[in-house]
């Protein structure tokens, strides 16, 4: 998942195109019509908590159209939508729709394509909704980003004498070190090698970072040889912990442990695959003991030029909802550049390059000028589209990272432990 880490505001331009009732326009002048088309319609809507407590309220004043806003934490939300869409009922007219479901709820059939309703400058400004987009369909218009970036805290390498911040991985290793060698924090890398959701993602990161990819078009693995950018990702990650540069004790943590509970505390000086949600509570005297310390910095690579992917949330509507326009006129407002930038006050990074630029400008991003250079690389981690088999491979691929991390596998036996699960998931 994601952590939690649009239209110029034009609703006239917004919700005009879709056609009011017969009976609607008898119900309300026509001024009123014109300006709210939809006014007295209802719908629900499924969301993580928390959301902002204003998100109903200020949609109904700006379009007539009542909201039932639900929201749940994120690890319910998939079994509710499987089973309901299952079932052939709406679980709500716009849901939740993470990056990583793309691939089944595309295979299932069960939501809406976006092409024909969102315009192209909207796609355009919102660079990851490619990763929503399977055969040319687009069933997903993100409203928050998550992508990776690498959190460091300056405060570290200015003690230890670093002016730089890394580029390339060799660069990140030597800063690493020194860190270490002035006696600034005993494991300076944070990098979670435990069996769990973190460990894949950055083994992800570093794969892209190494210059590869993890699959060829047609689903091949790519890892499994020596000079493969896979191979190399795990085998850094090993060199990483064999010379101290990690604690033994992360292949025992989550990310959000590491986060919280080293990095947070100034324990660790690096994460490798940061969040750029966290900054705000990194920075925040109340949850943080580095508060004024930690920056973004773009992700180093072999190579000197930063690559990352993405892990969006999207709002979708599913085909069964009853109300598809008056759900349609929510996704547009919620994914509308003046909401995002609203919103980002929530803790939600806006998906559109045009408001993070400007949020950036007015100086309300934290890391602003790294995370709009970072959202501008962002890829899709399958660019033929999530596979619906991804949650299976990913517990291959963090289990096996685990158990070489703990010695019990070489990386020759890693990759190929993954390799096999990644075949065995696509099987099922």
């Amino acid at each position: 998942m994601s952590s939690r880490i649009m239209k110029d505001g034009n609703m006239h331009k917004l919700i005009l195109p879709l056609l009011a009732s017969a009976a609607l326009a008898i119900a309300v002048p026509a001024l009123g019509q014109d300006a709210k088309p939809l006014a007295g319609q209802s719908i629900t809507v499924l969301m993580p908590s928390p959301q902002g407590p204003n998100i109903a309220s200020d949609f109904e004043a700006e379009t007539g159209i009542h909201v039932d806003l639900q929201t749940l934490s994120w690890d319910d939300i998939r079994p509710k939508l499987v089973t309901a869409l299952v079932a052939g009922t709406a679980p709500a007219d716009v849901t939740e729709f993470d990056w990583s479901w793309t691939g089944q709820f595309s295979a299932a059939g069960w939501y809406m394509p976006l092409n024909d309703v969102i315009d192209a400058d909207t796609v355009k400004d919102i660079g990851v909704a490619k990763i929503f987009t399977v055969d040319g369909k687009l069933l997903g218009i993100p409203y928050t980003n998550d992508f990776r970036v690498m959190l460091v805290n300056k405060k570290h390498f200015t003690d230890a004498g670093i002016t730089e911040m890394p580029k390339t991985l060799d660069a990140l290793v030597a800063a690493a070190k020194k860190i270490k060698e002035k006696g600034i924090v005993e494991y300076p890398i944070g990098l979670p090698v435990s069996a769990t959701e973190g460990a894949s993602t950055s083994w992800y990161l570093l794969t892209k970072a190494f210059g590869g990819e993890l699959f060829d078009k047609d689903f091949n693995p790519l890892f499994t040889s020596p000079d493969s950018a896979g191979y190399k990702a795990l085998a850094f990650e090993l060199m990483l912990l064999k010379e101290g540069l990690v604690d033994p004790a992360s292949t025992g943590l989550k990310d959000s442990q590491i986060n919280e509970s080293m990095f947070a505390q100034g324990i660790t000086s690096i994460m490798i695959s940061g969040e750029p949600g966290r900054l705000g509570q990194m920075n925040d005297p109340k949850q943080s003991k580095v508060a004024g310390q930690v920056e973004a910095i773009l992700v180093p690579t072999a190579s000197g030029e930063t690559r990352s992917f993405g892990l969006p949330e999207a709002l979708a509507i599913p085909n069964v909802s009853p109300n598809k326009e008056a759900a349609i006129a929510f996704v547009k407002w919620f994914t509308s550049k003046d909401f995002q930038k609203k919103n980002a006050v929530n803790g939600f990074l806006p998906t559109r390059t045009s408001a993070l630029s400007e949020l950036n400008e007015s100086g309300k991003l934290n890391s602003g000028d790294a995370l709009v250079a970072q959202s501008k690389t962002v890829e899709p981690l399958f660019p033929q589209g999530t596979p619906p088999w991804y949650p299976q491979f990913s517990s291959g691929v963090n289990t096996a990272i685990n158990s070489a991390a703990k010695g019990q596998m070489s990386v020759d036996q890693a990759m190929e432990a993954i390799a096999a699960a990644a075949k065995q998931a696509m099987a099922q």
